[in-house]
This record gives structure tokens, sequence and C-alpha cells, in this order.
């Protein structure tokens, strides 16, 4: 119950970091593919904020090694990839379908929720498993 209740608190954080680097992004850059660029800056920052809180306090991965901490790293962002589509499908898709910034952050809350369930499946059953950390370390 303690890492169900944790893993929804660092979802919700993430996608507050999320949303936040998005709008931040799209005050200070009005050019060219802006709302492109927030999307991806937005994106890049919940992606860490979430991997640094997973790794440690829900599935308490240790790395024994830099190289084993990419190779976790970049596992863990090719799994956020597949949960990423899911999530700017939603977010771009309320953009599409209703014109307005308050429908885009609504798709994009329900995109991150629905892409964090898949995605804590992902982590626990690839990303993070146990016999992993061993393997890697050798």
């Amino acid at each position: 119950m303690r890492t169900g209740l944790l893993y929804v608190l660092f979802a919700a954080l993430s996608t507050a970091t999320n949303l936040g680097a998005q709008y931040l992004m799209q005050l200070l850059y009005t050019g060219p593919f802006a709302l492109f660029a927030s999307v991806v800056v937005g994106t890049g920052v919940g992606v860490v904020t979430k991997y640094l809180l997973d790794k440690r306090f829900i599935f308490r991965f240790e790395v024994t090694s830099m190289k084993h901490q990419a190779r976790t790293l970049g596992l863990y962002t090719v799994m956020s990839v597949v949960t990423t589509l899911i999530f700017w499908a939603f977010e771009f898709g309320a953009l599409a379908v209703f014109g307005t910034d308050a429908a885009k952050y609504t798709g994009a809350v329900i995109g991150l929720a629905l892409g964090y369930v898949i995605k804590y499946y992902l982590d626990k059953n690839i990303t993070f498993r146990a016999d992993r950390a061993r393997t890697d370390a050798l």
C-alpha cells in the first residue's frame, strides 16, 4: 500500500514538473515550434524526475557503476517513449478537438495518468527487475 501511494505521489510530482516546465518554456519561447519545444522540455524534466524517485524509493534499485546507471536510465527512457506516445496523443488530441490550453493540459493529465499505470508494470518487469541488477553488474 505504501509503495502504491508513493508511486501516485511521485507521478503527481512528475506531472507537475512536466507541466510546469512546459508552461515556463511557453513563457520563455514563443518562436517557431514553441508548442513542440515546450512539450519536449516538459517531458524530459518529468522523465528525469520520475526516474530518480522511482529508482530510489519505489524499486529500491541500486546501480553498481556508471555503466550500469547509463544502461538503467537508457532502458527507463525507452520504456518512457512508449508511455510518452500515449501522453502526447491525449495532450495533442485534446488540443486538436477543443482548441484551448485548458483542454491541452487536461488531456496531458489524463494521458500522463494512464501512461504512469502502464509505466509501472514495464519498469517493474523490465527496467528495475532484481535479477537484471545482478547480471548488469557482471
